[in-house]
C-alpha cells in the first residue's frame, strides 16, 4: 500500500502540476478569493504537487547514486 501511495503521489504531481498551476493562476486573475474553502483547496493541491516533486527527486537521486557505485567496478583493464 505504501508503494502505491508513493507511486500515486508522484504520478499526480507529474501529470497534474501544470493544469493545477495554469488553471489556478487563471482563476486567481479572474476571481477574488473570498471563500476559505477555495483557498485551502488551492493550497492543498499545490502541497500535493510539491511533495510529489520532492519524493520523485529523492528517488531519482538515489537511483543515480546506485548506478555510479555499480559503474565503479566496470573499469576496463586497458584504462588501468
Amino acid at each position: 500500500m505504501k508503494a502505491f501511495a508513493k507511486y500515486l503521489l508522484i504520478w499526480v504531481s507529474q501529470n497534474l502540476a501544470v493544469p493545477f498551476w495554469v488553471v489556478g493562476h487563471v482563476h486567481l486573475s479572474l476571481n477574488v478569493y473570498q471563500d476559505m474553502h477555495e483557498i485551502m483547496m488551492s493550497m492543498g493541491m499545490n502541497i500535493i504537487v510539491i511533495l510529489g516533486i520532492i519524493v520523485d527527486y529523492r528517488d531519482k537521486k538515489d537511483d543515480s547514486e546506485r548506478e555510479e557505485d555499480d559503474n565503479d567496478n566496470d573499469i576496463p583493464i586497458g584504462w588501468i
